[in-house]
């Protein structure tokens, strides 16, 4: 269980969070939606423990992660994965490389199982043969579902997805969602997406966090949002004012 309580942060003078609240049960997927710039990075970056809370905290699992110290923190760190914009492939390694570092810093797989989980992981994605390739020779959308598959391959507890699907067009956009779908399923890991695509918050998740001007305006299910008449929540998800 993930409990944000009261956080607020700050960068110089400029307030992003603002007394935020909200918990997130085991099993759960989430959607954390609403304009640029509003904070949805920034608590993705509170849950995984790269920024620290001006005032509140983040609890994991019963475990304050503010008051951790940096090895305590990793222990935490080993249940999530973190699945980037851009891919974030180090461009220097193959495809294989790429999901072989994340095995072998944040699991205790013995060496003949790794090459299996790697394979296993890649072949999920439908991608097994870009194996011996590099970032560079591969599209954008593929980037996408090689950090997916590196994410999966340390089977997490979490995954934090950070707008897994923007720059897609509308085809891979479906396949990202549907790859995302299967990996709820079968994984059962706990979701959190930080999205603006509103058909992942209505065919992927069971909780909506809408933010807007530093605080949570929106905290419940997909068909409750669609529902609201709120005319800002139906500007957002209508496209329309």
């Amino acid at each position: 269980m993930i409990e944000v309580k009261n956080i607020s942060k700050s960068f110089g003078e400029k307030k992003i969070l603002n007394n935020i609240s909200f918990n997130i049960n085991e099993g759960d997927s989430v959607a954390i939606i609403g304009q640029s710039g509003v904070g949805k990075s920034v608590i993705l970056k509170h849950i995984n423990g790269l920024l620290r809370p001006n005032q509140g905290k983040i609890v994991i699992d019963e475990s304050t992660i503010s008051n951790l110290s940096f090895n305590e923190l990793q222990k935490v760190r080993k249940k999530m994965a973190m699945v980037f914009q851009f891919g974030a492939l180090f461009d220097s390694m193959s495809i294989y490389d790429n999901i072989k570092i994340a095995i072998d810093n944040l699991t205790t797989l013995d060496k003949k199982y790794k090459k299996k989980r790697i394979l296993d992981c890649l072949e999920l994605v439908n991608l097994l043969d870009t194996k011996d390739m590099y970032p560079s020779d591969i599209s954008g959308g593929m980037k996408k579902r090689i950090g997916i598959a590196r994410a999966i391959s340390i089977k997490p507890k979490y995954i934090l997805y950070d707008e897994p699907t923007t720059g897609l067009d509308p085809i891979n956009t479906d396949k990202i969602i549907k790859l995302m779908k299967n990996v709820q399923k079968n994984d059962q890991v706990t979701s959190i997406v930080v999205t603006h695509e509103m058909k992942i918050v209505n065919e992927l998740v069971n909780k909506v966090i809408m933010l807007f001007d530093g605080k949570i305006i929106f905290d419940g299910t997909p068909k409750e949002l669609n529902s609201s008449n709120d005319k800002y929540i139906k500007y957002f998800t209508l496209g329309r004012n």
